[in-house]
């Protein structure tokens, strides 16, 4: 076989040429870059970054505008964008000639400066192009520079930037970039994120970067970007950052692959850095990395996810789940798989529309997967972007188009706010009406007892303007109401009772003010007297919580409240003392404190169900507790168990075909249903699952979680059913008890305590199975020590049955409720 012919050499200088000129992935050369410093007396600014900006002066056919007002910062030394503006007191335009039709960036620079006749920080103005409003009755108040960024389809040769001041005010600008984009940074299509699938036509949108996040690594700022891009370190952002850690690796180790995510897409110090799950959290596979985010929830969002496996030592290694507001955006993700390797860079794009978008904000989580056996379980993200779309009016502020048209409201919304306006003047009438009766009060009325509008919030059947009840139809409903506060104590009694509110009597502290122990009638009767801090919005609606809610229960296996005091702005409320505290101080809380036996320890857990079982279904919708914990478990002086704390309490869902409640995630770390961590959707199971957190800490007598532990052993809940799973359930157990158990007994209650820290709500049983269990589980133990069913030793919690009454009836009256499972629970005694 013949050598291979020569390639000619004209050829070989041709194909030589094309590679030299052909830029590189990590290089682009915008065919349009408009850099104007605004107002700038000097024809040139060059900034740190490399970049040159002119001033308009010199651009002058770029402006159109007959006004030449200008702002300026004196004895600036260093070059900088914010050291001038133009200010326009009428319509302006900026008029740009396009090179290259296509994505282009527009960044606008706003930053106040003084100015001898214009108040720029209340400047309030209006900017569009020719077919998109990016700002809406816009003001920069704020005395920092702020930078709004977009990404916007330039369809013609020219390209208008038009600022109209509102009424009565100025519009102003420090700089403006318009800077071409390459074609393919952003795909046409997308996953959907609700309803699941595909998305298409992601380029008919104009968009507003919300949020660009270097995960895990420092600020990025453009000097390091190709496309001059700002990227903020994302710490602020991490909801639960004690359970995040930092990694990182040199830039040369990334590489780029082919077809895919470019330096382009995001450069090598984004893909270089990451937040994994950190050591106190990488033994729970329930346990997801959270960042939210606040955004306007009348918009959708497209969502780009980085993603770089720079944690990994081998392949198929790491494998996580990917959620958006709750949502599965994807399952068992393998990074080495899609990318054919490690430290190759990865994105993938979401939608999220507007009506998945609860409590205004977007919660990106990524989360191990449970089904999947890997090395440990971890998940990782590199770098985030949050990118508002234009609605149907082309806007990306309001629902003005950029022709000034109003697009969105229908008649039926017309109809709705002059429904609103009527209803909101006749609320107007009524309070003047208020304030009269105020001032016409007879003398002496302020000695009255009063209550506060903070401590008994009326409910729309309440409010005699919107029902057909009179007026004293609604102010009986508010006595009803203090009646069932019970006592009203006044100040200076409960000042008597607490020394002053001596901070020696501080027995807890919480976010909504302290605890205190108080002695009344001669110190014969002992409180927990619980004040309220007036400046604390949480404190305040805890308050709220509490008082709707227990002025309706009475269960033996709730903390009662005894009374309230309002005077003088006061917020107190008093509950029944519990003199033994809280269960963990009688676990590992306290070396003072004998330890519990295991036949106290069950009493107390089946105290603790009965009164969760109570509020699950004594009231029609249920009540849901929501920070189900051993510090909000007290005990009194016979070892009695119950339940206390109800300041997150949320009622359940108001009807049949409701499942779940949907709300911002709140409880407490290491009990926190991982189904409503991810969904933020709350049901009567969240309880059950924290249940059983505490189910195992009673049997282990160690904390929810304990990053002094080695790492497998951290998270209590999946260590202990680690342990059940290899049959090594017997090395969990608290040594101080461990030979005194029954072997029927411990399995029945680690059974039932592993079924509530099922996955998924619907696998975990209802409180009322717990409850029968752990009694069976009590009848076992009493086998086992030869006593027969009720055991041979007198029980010291009072757990007896008959106790669960049905809506407002207290447990005291007799009235034994005619649930199966307490049913059933008595026929086994």
């Amino acid at each position: 076989m013949g050598r291979p012919a020569p390639i000619p050499l004209l050829l070989l200088l041709t194909l030589l040429a094309n590679a030299a000129a052909k830029p590189s992935p990590s290089s682009f050369t915008p065919a349009d870059n408009y850099l104007i410093n605004c107002g700038s007396p000097d024809s040139t600014t060059l900034l740190d970054d490399g970049r040159t900006f002119k001033s308009d002066p010199q651009s002058s056919s770029y402006l159109s505008t007959d006004e030449d007002i200008l702002a300026s910062l004196p004895n600036i030394s260093s070059p900088s964008l914010y050291a001038t503006a133009r200010i326009f007191h009428h319509l302006s335009m900026y008029r740009f000639l396009i090179a290259k039709p296509g994505l282009h960036w527009i960044r606008l620079h706003f930053y106040p400066l003084p100015h001898p006749t214009y108040n720029l920080t209340s400047a309030t103005f209006t900017v569009t192009t020719d077919d998109t409003v990016l700002l809406h009755g816009f003001s920069a108040a704020t005395p920092k520079p702020t930078i709004k960024e977009y990404l916007i389809n330039a369809t013609s040769d020219k390209l208008t930037l038009k600022f109209s001041p509102m009424k009565n005010s100025v519009a102003f600008v420090n700089a403006i970039e318009l800077v071409s984009s390459p074609d393919d940074l952003i795909p046409d299509n997308a996953a959907a994120v609700s309803p699941p699938g595909e998305f298409s036509g992601v380029n008919k949108h104009s968009l507003e970067v919300s949020y660009r996040l270097n995960v895990g690594g420092p600020i990025v700022t453009p000097k390091n970007d190709t496309l001059s891009r700002t990227w903020l370190p994302s710490d602020a952002y991490l909801a639960f950052p004690e359970g995040a850690r930092n990694v990182s690796v040199p830039t040369d180790t990334i590489t780029y692959p082919k077809g895919g995510a470019t330096p382009l897409t995001a450069p090598y110090s984004v893909y270089a850095t990451a937040d994994q799950m950190a050591d106190s959290s990488t033994a729970d596979p329930n346990f997801n990395l959270t960042w939210k985010m606040s955004v306007d929830p009348s918009f959708s969002y497209l969502i780009r996810l980085h993603f770089c496996d720079i944690v990994s030592k081998g392949l198929n290694e790491l494998y996580f789940n990917v959620y958006i507001n709750g949502i599965s955006g994807a399952a068992n993700l393998d990074l080495s798989a899609l990318t054919s390797g490690l430290a190759i860079p990865y994105y993938k794009d979401f939608v999220l529309n507007a009506s998945a978008i609860t409590n205004g904000s977007v919660v990106v989580q990524v989360g191990p997967t449970s089904n999947v056996i890997s090395a440990l379980p971890n998940a990782i993200l590199n770098g985030l972007e949050v990118m508002k779309m234009s609605n149907s009016a082309g806007s990306l502020d309001g629902l003005f188009s950029a022709d000034g048209k109003k697009h969105g409201q229908s008649s039926a919304m017309r109809v709705a706010a002059g429904v609103g306006l009527a209803l909101g003047a006749l609320v107007s009438l009524l309070l003047l009406f208020a304030s009269i009766r105020w001032c016409r009060k007879p003398r002496g009325y302020e000695k009255q007892k009063t209550f506060s509008s903070w401590l008994l919030p009326l409910n729309s059947s309440q409010c005699s303007f919107m029902s057909s009840k009179s007026k004293s139809t609604t102010f009986s409903t508010i006595s009803g109401g203090l009646n069932q506060l019970g006592r009203f104590f006044s100040l200076n009694e409960l000042k008597e009772a607490t020394k002053n509110f001596d901070e020696k009597s501080v027995v807890g502290v919480g976010g909504f003010g302290k605890v205190y122990l108080g002695e009344i009638d001669g110190g014969a009767t002992k409180l927990a007297i619980k004040r309220g801090n007036p400046s604390s919005a949480q404190g305040i609606n805890e308050f709220q919580t509490e008082i709707q809610l227990l002025s309706k229960l009475r269960h033996r296996h709730l903390v009662s409240l005894i009374g309230y005091c309002d005077e003088q702005s006061e917020m107190i409320l008093v509950y029944e003392y519990m003199s033994n505290g809280p269960l963990r101080d009688h676990l590992y809380g306290s070396s003072e404190l004998p330890p519990l036996t295991w036949r106290q320890r069950l009493e107390v857990c089946i105290g603790a169900a009965k009164g969760l079982h109570y509020l699950h279904t004594g009231s029609t919708q249920g009540i849901i507790h929501r920070d189900v914990k051993t510090t909000n478990i007290l005990l009194d002086e016979n070892l009695l168990a119950k339940v206390s704390d109800f300041g997150l309490s949320k009622v359940g869902p108001s009807s049949l075909d409701q499942t779940h409640v949907s709300t911002a995630v709140k409880g407490s770390f290491g009990y926190l249903d991982p189904e409503y961590f991810r969904r933020q959707q709350l049901t009567e199971k969240s309880d059950v699952y924290s249940f059983g957190v505490v189910l195992f800490e009673v049997l282990c007598a160690r904390a929810a979680l304990d990053p002094a532990l080695p790492r497998e052993q951290v998270n209590l809940a999946e260590w202990a059913k680690q342990q059940h799973a290899r049959g090594a359930t017997e090395k969990i157990v608290d040594p101080v008890i461990a030979g005194t158990i029954g072997k029927d007994s411990l399995i029945k209650y680690v059974e039932t305590a592993e079924k509530c820290l099922a996955e998924y709500g619907v696998d975990r049983p209802p409180m009322g199975n717990v409850l029968w269990n752990l009694e069976y589980a009590l009848q076992l133990q009493g086998v086992a020590e030869g006593g027969g069913g009720d055991g041979g030793e007198k029980k010291t919690g009072g757990s007896g049955e008959g106790e669960m009454v049905v809506g407002m009836m207290s447990d005291d009256s007799g009235v034994v409720g005619a649930s199966p499972v307490f049913l059933e629970s008595c026929h086994a005694r």
